[in-house]
């Protein structure tokens, strides 16, 4: 895995010198297919009006760029989770070894969007959760598909969720999404954050990540905003 990072970083430095990091060694593979699901049954009763979940889906760029353009998303952050704080970097994330996975932590206001509606974005859009420690074209327990639960309600929705979609067949393989508990999440850094919206050329965006971007669009047009809503510098 050391040997890899290595190289992407030279990669994409030939790539576009001003663009640190790399979620792939290379970014072909093509974004994975949008599902139709039907939305859960069971959702999140709650009064608040704000409130987080933490999602993991394979590479963050991706990830955080679809929940920047969800109405009712006040935030998504780009980071790590799941692992210990003094392993929550980049180049320590991508040797697969820290417990990590790439996450997003979206917060988001439940009087517009439920948890329910972000967890059906998350499996029909955001990612493929039948790929076990992978996700398109990157592999690694760091790509996992995950949702850090935040709370027994979180988890208890995402769990009949879960067990919904399999009952239905809505994918042609078995969800391996795990449901692991919250203990902290870490924003990445900088360069990561807002990366699909300030990179739309960059080869791995336009390949895996805007299609995604165009499926929210398209299948959920009462959710999705054209402009997105961007983490703030210096977070």
């Amino acid at each position: 895995m050391k040997t890899l990072f290595t190289w992407r970083r030279t990669w994409l430095g030939l790539v576009a010198a001003s663009v640190i990091g790399q979620c792939a060694a290379f970014p072909f593979g093509g974004a994975e297919d949008a599902v139709i699901i039907p939305p859960p049954t069971l959702d999140e009763i709650t009064q608040a009006h704000s409130e987080t979940a933490v999602f993991a889906g394979g590479c963050f760029w991706g990830v955080q760029g679809v929940f920047q353009h969800v109405k009712g998303v006040k935030n998504a952050v780009s980071g790590y989770a799941g692992g210990a704080a003094n392993t929550a970097q980049y180049e320590r994330v991508s040797n697969g070894d820290t417990g990590h996975a790439e996450s997003v932590e979206v917060t988001f206001d439940p009087s517009q969007i439920s948890y329910g509606t972000l967890l059906q974005i998350y499996f029909s859009v955001a990612h493929n959760p039948t790929e076990l420690n992978r996700q398109g074209p990157d592999t690694g327990t760091q790509y996992r598909s995950a949702i850090f639960t935040k709370s027994s309600e979180q988890q208890r929705v995402a769990q009949a969720y879960i067990a919904q979609l399999g009952t239905a067949n809505s994918f042609n393989k078995p969800i391996v999404t795990k449901l692991e508990s919250y203990n902290g999440f870490y924003p990445a850094e900088e360069e990561h954050q807002n990366f699909l919206t300030e990179h739309p050329n960059h080869p791995y965006i336009v390949i895996n990540d805007l299609p995604k971007v165009a499926a929210l669009k398209q299948l959920y047009p009462d959710r999705y905003q054209d402009k997105p809503v961007l983490v703030k510098a210096g977070m």
